[in-house]
């Protein structure tokens, strides 16, 4: 395969990758194998460490340095009861990028940027962006209401232009982009570049079972829904024969359920119960959540494990962004990005010939 055509933007020249694209950090998906594939690629490949123990995201940060030399980062959960060691883990093995899906405190911002990590929170809002940017952000990424997983309302055609007219560092654009044009627009619209996460998780690379990567491929555009009823929080699913019972079950035929996956994902993740009561006391503050909805959120991790990890396509809870019926096939991580770059590119052509001297 031929070398693509590079596209410098701050985000390239931030974190010395080759191409404006990020990975993005998906929980039981990102992990070493589809992220250094990612940063082999030349993009901006990060690892999900919120459904991993501390030693074993020490252990997936040693294995992407084994595989590849390329930048790459780490998404870690700002609300976490060992943020701070966390963080400290990063610094101690170099890592280039250090993303939040919640706006970290700010000594955390600090302690990262004096020990040359690169700091990108994510944001879903505006006043958001303009707070971590105060904080010392180097960049922020906005997902619009079209991406996968947890999101907002607004769409990203409406809040990457708000957010980059807002702030002076870098933004990049998720939710609802999956090949060139959409990175040609972001663009246009003045992002530094895409994060693309249900277009990387649909890869050779990615280690989603097959079965369920195929299941993913049947869907087309209405095949997604966004509810509250997984974790309390709006969160987009694919439609499946799963979601669809949440959405019409009620909270009493849930609390069983819900307690069992918990008591699950405890044993799993070797937290003691302070610690676990830690994180949620964290977590809440973070997010305002009810107590109710912490007791939903606690099972989030297993509902996604189950078709994610274990690629149980009846029992599990498939996040999904809706571009997941815009795509149709499964390129290698180095396949897709030289497509996407290529792409862009002519689009970019294409619209500059539009101009008159």
């Amino acid at each position: 395969m031929t070398t693509p055509p590079q596209l410098a933007t701050p985000l390239t020249r931030l974190t010395g990758v080759d191409h404006p694209i990020v990975q993005t950090g998906m929980g039981w998906v990102a992990g070493a194998r589809l992220v250094s594939a990612t940063a082999e690629a030349g993009a901006l490949g990060i690892l999900a460490s919120a459904t991993m123990t501390y030693d074993e995201l020490e252990r997936q940060i040693i294995e992407v340095a084994e595989r590849t030399d390329r930048p790459f980062g780490v998404n870690l959960r700002a609300d976490a009861g060992d943020a701070t060691e966390r963080v400290e883990l990063l610094i101690r093995h170099g890592v280039k990028v250090a993303s939040f899906a919640l706006a970290p405190r700010r000594e955390l911002i600090e302690r990262l940027k004096d020990n040359g990590v690169v700091v990108i929170p994510s944001i879903g809002a505006v006043r958001h962006a303009e707070k971590v940017a105060a904080w010392g952000a180097d960049a922020v990424m906005v997902q619009g209401g079209e991406g996968g997983g947890h999101t907002g309302a607004v769409p990203t055609s409406i809040l990457l232009p708000s957010v980059v007219a807002a702030v002076d560092i870098p933004v990049i654009a998720a939710g609802g982009f999956h090949d060139g044009r959409g990175l040609a627009a972001a663009l246009a619209y003045g992002a530094a570049g895409v994060g693309m996460g249900t277009r990387f998780l649909l890869t050779s690379d990615s280690s989603v079972p097959e079965a369920i990567k195929q299941r993913y491929l049947g869907f087309g555009l209405d095949g997604t829904v966004v509810t509250t009823k997984a974790d309390g929080m709006p969160h987009r699913l694919l439609r499946t024969e799963f979601v669809e019972g949440l959405e019409g079950g009620n909270a009493l035929t849930r609390l069983g359920p819900t307690l069992r996956r918990s008591l699950e994902f405890k044993k799993m993740s070797g937290l003691s119960w302070p610690q676990m009561v830690k994180d949620a006391v964290s977590m809440k503050k973070a997010t305002g959540r009810s107590w109710a909805q912490m007791t939903l959120a606690a099972n989030t991790p297993m509902l996604l494990k189950a078709g994610l990890v274990d690629g149980d396509t009846h029992a599990g809870m498939l996040a999904a962004g809706q571009v997941v019926g815009m795509i149709d096939d499964l390129p290698s991580c180095e396949e897709l990005v030289d497509r996407v770059v290529r792409d862009a590119v002519a689009q970019l052509r294409a619209a500059a010939s539009c101009l008159i001297d």
